[in-house]
């Protein structure tokens, strides 16, 4: 992370503000309670993000009911989204947002972190888009390995599918061929110089 500061690299990782212990005494049992709490970066701050997606670049079981008021949509829903209205970015828009997300899993697959997301919003106001990696906490321990494994197995169905869960090289590159699939890039009249100029 410093290096990605020190360096001015791209990253789309949401920020953490700080991390925090609440502790509480239970009036009923009147044990202590303890609570790890992790303050992040709200991505729609004062944005009014209509719909909002967690993207995992996993087409199994990501599929949500849309009949929601506030509900956060999901892999398929986003697929069957773009599959009717294409959701296109600009050629520079599309080089930040590859090498944001290239250096972003490489550090994540480094610090053997998988299960993280990317939040979309689509503003409406501004009619732009909000991106950010989140729930990027969760490293690869025994219970993600032996959830891997029975749905590798099938054993809980999957369609053929698949896994969520994989380690988290399989998860780095699974994340970042969807991503590359789910934004396409729209040529703009900057494109068109360039084409020009290399012509000439």
């Amino acid at each position: 992370m410093y290096r990605t500061y020190r360096d001015v690299m791209l990253t789309v990782l949401v920020k953490i503000f700080g991390f925090c212990r609440v502790s509480y005494r239970n009036a009923r049992t009147r044990k202590w309670v303890k609570m790890n709490v992790i303050i992040m970066e709200n991505l729609f701050y004062e944005r009014t993000c209509k719909p909002t997606f967690d993207l995992k670049g996993s087409e199994r079981n990501r599929m949500v009911d849309e009949s929601g008021m506030n509900e956060v949509l999901q892999d398929e829903n986003f697929v069957k989204l773009i599959r009717k209205t294409p959701l296109c970015i600009r050629q520079q828009t599309k080089r930040h947002l590859h090498d944001a997300i290239w250096n972003d899993t490489l550090f994540l697959s480094k610090m053997n972190v998988m299960d993280y997301s990317l939040l979309v919003g689509v503003d409406e106001n501004n009619n732009e888009l909000v991106i950010g990696i989140v729930d990027f906490i969760r490293t690869f321990t025994w219970d993600k390995k032996l959830e891997s494994w029975v749905k590798e197995a099938s054993i809980l169905g999957g369609s053929g599918k698949s896994p969520t869960i994989v380690s988290p090289k399989q998860y780095k590159k699974r994340f970042r061929e969807a991503m590359e699939r789910y934004f396409l890039m729209v040529p703009d009249k900057f494109i068109v110089l360039q084409a020009a100029e290399e012509e000439d």
